[in-house]
């Protein structure tokens, strides 16, 4: 009896500096994956420039069963490993509406996405209301008096960006 093809999001961990040239692979061989990318500006001295840059260095997403994880695992050598999940000592899957809910928020978001694996206190749910995350749901949490809003990405952490109180409603 042949095993049913599941099929998920994995989190791969990359060889660093190998991000950008992994997903160029991976767009050849047709292998749906994700990685998170923004423009951001960064200051030199004499001038400011805009750059592409992987918001969750060391990682990339990749939708793929449990046969074609390990084939990739073999076969690519800048795939270094699998995320694990603690509680059951497998390779964590990422759920799909965390997955939606990531890329909405890299997507729409005008203000740069930081990543932060500690855990945070849940505070509120709310829902962004207003600017160009409208529909957004995640935490709103204060850090350094800046209101942000948070999405959860089980075994990875949360997902932040920094939205006017204003712009949120609590749900």
């Amino acid at each position: 009896m042949e095993a049913k093809k599941e099929i998920h999001w994995y989190a791969f961990y990359v060889r660093m500096h190998h991000e950008k040239k992994t997903a160029e692979k991976l767009q050849m061989l047709k292998i749906v994956h994700f990685l998170p990318i923004q423009e951001v500006i960064r200051q030199w001295s004499d001038r400011k420039k805009k750059i592409k840059q992987v918001v969750i260095p060391m990682l990339i997403f990749i939708r793929t069963d449990e046969k074609g994880r390990m084939e990739l695992l073999q076969n690519l050598p800048s795939l270094t490993g699998c995320l694990i999940d603690p509680a059951t000592r497998r390779p964590a899957i990422i759920r799909n509406e965390e997955m939606e809910k990531f890329k909405f928020m890299l997507d729409f978001s005008d203000e740069t996405i930081r990543f932060q694996s500690e855990p945070l206190v849940p505070g509120e749910k709310v829902e962004v209301i207003k600017g160009s995350l409208k529909g957004l749901q995640g935490e709103l949490v204060e850090l350094e008096d800046h209101s942000q809003v948070m999405i959860r990405i089980e075994h990875l952490g949360y997902a932040t960006v920094e939205i006017p109180v204003g712009y949120v409603k609590k749900l």
